[in-house]
């Protein structure tokens, strides 16, 4: 039985095609491509050993992706939607390069896009774009998961520098990137995104081990010790958490699209199972419950589908608001997880074998309904929203 998945089955069964643009569909089809070629014939080696393929960074710079629907400073400016796309698609070929992607592209291009001062753009943007320097987004803490805003990290001013000190965990990237935007808190208390360079003396990053998802992209823990760094290098326009939540909004619309992507994988990796698995003398399509589950697959990926297009149109056209981005984030993750558990079942014992590459985006789905705000943080955004009443803490 063949273990290749590299596409033919329609996964756009309400004609989504239709609804995007030349440009949009020319994007979705080279990244598509590039996952069915590049990515998928050898993630499993590198996802098994836990090692990131830097092979593949030269490679995806080629393709002119990186700043996604940023404008100017050799970014490609594309729309909200192929952004999206791209996601989806890399997700589809593995999500621990969609996540490097994501993190670089997204998180740390975005920040210096929507905060950073001029000079700052025109001195990081071009050569991120490039990926000739590589970027990661440092935030989440030890101690601070989901009460991000709780930072401890604390930025000190000193003359004509910032002295750096805390900690940071989960930032991916950050063992091998050029720039790592540190959010801390200043002598004020106000937060602010801090660039700091590869090789400063006192940033020590170390990448964790023994994770059981995503394994292929090495996420690090970091000490910041008296790291002292230029006061040009605070981001000119990050003064407060709102700043931060900014920038957290603009990307989560990506991880619900990575949602889709895990999805689709899923349910193309199961229709062809079915299609050629032969068990009690007929194809596994042939019997009753196959069918149910995979018409039942088929809706969850279409309705994520259509909810992520409607939030790309609505960030395109800048009336997205973090609450239709929570939304759209907590009901992919959800509906991602339940297909990938039931393409995953579909397969039995070969569900289980990193060949079949089902496994791999089962074991990714559960840190993609985590990561950039839990199921349940999600719903509470949502839920303040609809009540006007905030459930959770905030400073």
């Amino acid at each position: 039985m063949s273990t290749d998945i590299a596409s033919t089955t329609n996964t756009d069964f309400y004609l989504m095609d239709e609804l995007l643009t030349k440009e949009e569909r020319a994007i979705r089809q080279k990244v598509r491509h590039f996952c069915d070629t590049e990515i998928i014939p050898i993630i499993n080696d590198y996802w098994e050993r836990a090692e990131f393929p830097f092979e593949l960074i030269p490679k995806l710079a080629q393709l002119n992706l990186a700043g996604g629907s940023i404008k100017g400073y050799g970014c490609p400016g594309m729309s909200a939607v192929a952004a999206g796309l791209i996601g989806l698609e890399l997700a589809r070929g593995d999500a621990s390069i969609c996540t490097f992607y994501g993190v670089h592209s997204g998180l740390a291009m975005s920040s210096i896009a929507m905060l950073g001062s001029e000079e700052q753009k025109q001195r990081w943007l071009p050569a991120m774009a490039r990926m000739e320097k590589i970027g990661a987004f440092g935030l989440t803490e030890p101690n601070h998961g989901s009460d991000a805003v709780a930072l401890e990290t604390r930025a000190h001013r000193d003359g004509d520098s910032y002295v750096l000190n805390g900690s940071k965990r989960w930032i991916g990237n950050a063992s091998f990137a050029d720039v790592i935007i540190i959010w801390a808190r200043d002598d004020d208390g106000k937060v602010g995104g801090f660039l700091v360079e590869k090789g400063t003396p006192g940033f020590e990053p170390t990448v964790m081990k023994g994770k059981v998802a995503k394994r292929a992209v090495w996420q690090a823990d970091i000490t910041l010790t008296d790291v002292r760094i230029p006061a040009e290098n605070r981001l000119a326009h990050s003064h407060s958490f709102k700043d931060t939540s900014s920038v957290l909004t603009a990307t989560r619309s990506g991880v619900a699209w990575e949602a889709v992507g895990h999805a689709v994988a899923a349910y193309e990796i199961a229709l062809k199972y079915a299609q050629e698995r032969v068990q009690f003398g007929k194809a596994l399509v042939n019997f009753q419950i196959i069918q149910d589950k995979l018409a039942k697959m088929l809706a969850n990926v279409t309705s994520m589908q259509l909810l992520s297009l409607r939030l790309g149109q609505l960030q395109e056209e800048g009336k997205m608001t973090a609450a239709m981005a929570s939304l759209a984030k907590m009901n992919n993750a959800r509906l991602a997880r339940e297909v990938v558990a039931d393409a995953r079942e579909m397969l039995g014992g070969n569900g289980i074998l990193l060949e079949y590459h089902i496994a791999r985006h089962h074991a990714d789905i559960e840190a993609v309904f985590t990561y950039e705000g839990t199921d349940t943080i999600q719903s509470l955004i949502v839920g303040r929203d609809i009540t006007g009443v905030q459930a959770f803490s905030s400073r």
